[in-house]
């Protein structure tokens, strides 16, 4: 039975009549009480802490919970280093925690367990005789992935609609393998079935070696005929510490070009057949974006040269390419907004070069090829025009071109009551690029190496000779976080004779635009 107040009413009719001013500074007055405790607690543990820093301290043992599927001698590798018998000298107890972390952050980079990694720090089991009263004991308690990760879906988009099968085994061996199976089918890419073993080097999450093999069968729709490909390849790809990836490669493919449309122009025609490419490659990237789908500040470089036609396995086209992309992304603040007003600027920038060699026995260079061409023009890189409408034509064939330079300058605003938190943008941009042929459809032929070190220069000074073709719009981006979405309205502003504008909606999807 509950007490009766003073007044002769229940406790309920006091709260309810209670000032609210009154009961708002009594809570105030506990939760200063509570952070103070909290406080105090927080400077006693900091200085705990502080005070044993520098005691020395010995690891006994390393033991890592809960991954039955990963071989000893691979997590023992990674775990080994801690143990103080690997050392010249004790760690104090501040070093301890900090290389303990280490090894839990390098664990996770294998991408075979779940987040987070668990670090325990206990005093070693006191049954053992040889341990000291400065032996400590280190648990990681970890949780592994699924071995088999199995995916399907479809992809529509940049006028192609396709079905694809993904199937990946991690861990496959138990030293953070992984084997990767892909097949799809669309109805430009008729058919692309494509398998890859990754392996981390001597345990080493950032040395990666990957050796894989591809079958595919693409309608190049712009050229009129149908590319086979078959072939492997093996990289060996380095995250630096400063975050820059290194990429360096061997690539060997057989090419065939075939099912020529009864349109086919005749550098189509000239091109058909098999060829064969052996190559070296060496790809450099340094991303510094804060999305690299979405960016808003930031920026992005990437260098990709690759040689082919040299050494023992030289094949039958000898080249060397070179691309270089950058981008940068700036924030710009907007008067009376704190904070990220959701308005950025992008620009964009992308080149390349084909350069002829000579292959073994040659005497004059191998000139290039339209598998080997570079092609511009389309939703994901100069907007406003169709796929590969800049450049070279011999008819109605897109046949590519030797030297490019493409630039884009895009403006991304927040949507009204959608919010600067959504992957949802409004833009305005404008684009433009030039894609040049080193030898014209009037100077066919082979040329000596003299010719194409003139025409090459000829041919980079004609690539700032004028405006380029270019093109501006508005549209809606969407940054999923698999791919980048962009509905535009564009319209050609320049436009060179033969080369294909389009005005009007361009739909376009990928994860890398200009």
């Amino acid at each position: 039975m509950a007490a009766a107040s003073p007044e002769g009413s229940s406790l309920y009719d006091q709260i309810r009549r209670a000032d609210p001013e009154d009961v708002k500074k009594r809570q105030q007055a506990i939760n200063e009480r509570i952070h103070a405790t909290f406080q105090q607690s927080q400077k006693r543990l900091a200085s705990l802490i502080d005070e044993n820093s520098t005691l020395p301290t010995t690891v006994s043992s390393v033991t890592v919970l809960g991954a039955p599927n990963t071989r000893h001698s691979f997590l023992k590798g990674i775990v080994d280093p801690l143990l103080t018998a690997n050392r010249d000298r004790p760690y104090t107890q501040s070093e301890l925690v900090q290389e303990a972390s280490k090894a839990a952050s390098k664990l996770s980079k294998f991408d075979i367990f779940h987040p987070p990694i668990s670090v325990y720090i206990d005093k070693a089991e006191k049954s053992d005789p040889n341990t000291t009263p400065t032996d400590v004991a280190i648990y990681y308690s970890v949780k592994e992935k699924s071995k088999v990760f199995a995916k399907t879906g479809t992809d529509v988009g940049n006028a192609e609609g396709s079905a694809y099968a993904n199937v990946q085994w991690r861990n496959l061996f138990g030293g953070a393998e992984a084997l990767d199976l892909n097949a799809s089918l669309g109805t430009r890419t008729r058919s692309s079935y494509q398998g890859s073993l990754d392996t981390p080097v001597n345990g080493n999450p950032n040395l990666k070696f990957q050796v894989g093999g591809v079958q595919s069968t693409v309608q190049k729709v712009f050229a009129s005929h149908e590319e086979m490909q078959r072939g492997g390849w093996g990289k060996l790809r380095y995250l630096s510490p400063s975050g820059s990836l290194h990429e360096f490669g061997y690539n060997g493919y057989w090419r065939q070009l075939t099912g020529l449309a009864q349109n086919a122009s005749p550098t189509v025609r000239n091109d058909a057949g098999d060829t064969f490419k052996s190559s070296l490659s060496h790809t450099w990237i340094n991303d510094r974006r804060d999305n690299p789908i979405l960016p808003t500040s930031g920026y992005y470089t990437k260098t990709n040269n690759e040689i082919a036609g040299l050494g023992p396995l030289a094949g039958d086209v000898a080249f060397l390419k070179s691309e270089i992309e950058t981008q940068q992304a700036l924030s710009i603040p907007i008067p009376g907004v704190k904070g990220h007003s959701g308005v950025s600027l992008t620009t964009g920038f992308r080149a390349g070069m084909l350069y002829p060699l000579t292959l073994n026995g040659a005497s004059n260079p191998s000139m290039s090829r339209i598998n080997d061409r570079f092609q511009l023009g389309g939703p994901t890189d100069v907007r406003g025009f169709r796929l590969s409408g800049l450049g070279p034509r011999d008819g109605l064939d897109a046949v590519g071109g030797d030297v490019y330079a493409a630039a884009s300058a895009n403006l991304l605003l927040p949507i009204p009551k959608v919010g600067i938190d959504k992957p949802l943008r409004l833009q305005a941009f404008v684009n433009g690029g030039r894609l040049l042929a080193l030898r014209s459809k009037e100077k066919e032929g082979a040329m000596s190496s003299e010719e194409v070190q003139q025409t090459m220069k000829a041919t980079f000074s004609e690539l700032g000779n004028g405006l380029p073709s270019m093109s501006a719009g508005v549209g809606l981006v969407y940054a999923h976080p698999a791919a980048r979405f962009e509905l535009n309205f564009s319209l050609p502003l320049v436009l060179r004779k033969g080369e294909e504008g389009r005005k009007g909606l361009q739909f376009g999807i990928g994860i890398n635009f200009l």
